[in-house]
């Protein structure tokens, strides 16, 4: 699956369309996630893999799709933003859930799934099998994002050092 998959699925956007046509959602490509990528696009990733994973499992795409990418619907640095209430892990699923009431009706399911998806890092336990897709994830999208930029200079450094033994080899 390569990054940009997810625009020539039509069924996929089918589900999302009218949620990526809101400027609310949009306006997440403005803030930084896991450091080397911005949130929209981490929050389109989760979707859409969470998407993948529940189409095949014959799950409820639509919720998954839909509450995937809201999951992370808020409008803060969270390394710099701080809450009396709790941690970021505890408030932001509840500071999501409230923005994505503001812009589209939400099933039972898509709620569990905004609120819960933090589950690990929260004792919150998920109602649907669809909850804990996308909070997986969204942990693996994470950990892919976070360490993005070492994999490049690691591969870089590999494919150098090879092709350097195998002229050497050549000799």
């Amino acid at each position: 699956m390569t990054r940009n998959d997810w625009q020539k699925d039509s069924d996929y956007i089918a589900l999302v369309g009218d949620l990526l046509a809101k400027p609310e959602v949009q306006k997440l490509a403005n803030y930084t996630q896991h450091h080397h990528s911005n949130r929209l696009d981490h929050s389109i990733s989760v979707s859409y893999e969470s998407y993948l994973i529940a189409k095949k499992h014959h799950l409820n795409v639509r919720a998954t799709a839909r509450a995937g990418l809201l999951h992370d619907l808020f409008y803060y640095d969270w390394r710099t933003t701080k809450f009396n209430l709790g941690s970021h892990a505890f408030i932001h699923p509840r500071v999501a859930l409230r923005n994505a009431e503001k812009l589209t009706e939400l099933s039972p399911m898509e709620k569990d799934i905004i609120l819960k998806h933090m589950w690990g890092a929260t004792a919150a336990l998920p109602k649907y099998r669809e909850s804990v897709i996308v909070s997986l994830v969204d942990d693996r999208q994470a950990v892919v994002e976070f360490m993005s930029p070492m994999r490049k200079r690691v591969m870089d450094w590999r494919k150098r050092n090879v092709d350097r033994v195998l002229n050497l080899l050549e000799k």
